[in-house]
């Protein structure tokens, strides 16, 4: 599985590594992923997703229920 956050949808970014002489070398910005289990209480079950940790932040402001609720809105879960 690639490495994509399954509530936010961030992935990694691309960018450049420059040097003190200014040379340009690829590099690649990962996600701080968390594969994390969830309780979900109207369903009565344990759900894991693998999740951003600004997306933890949200979850735990929000609720695991209202962010699913937006992330199925916004075609992010099934």
């Amino acid at each position: 599985m690639s490495r994509v956050c399954q509530i936010t949808g961030k992935r990694a970014m691309v960018g450049n590594n420059v040097s003190h002489a200014m040379n340009k070398t690829k590099r690649k910005f990962s996600v701080n992923l968390v594969k994390k289990r969830f309780y979900i209480v109207e369903e009565d079950r344990w759900v894991t997703l693998k999740v951003s940790t600004s997306a933890l932040k949200t979850i735990n402001k929000k609720g695991i229920a209202a962010v699913l609720k937006e992330a199925k809105a916004n075609g992010l879960l099934k």
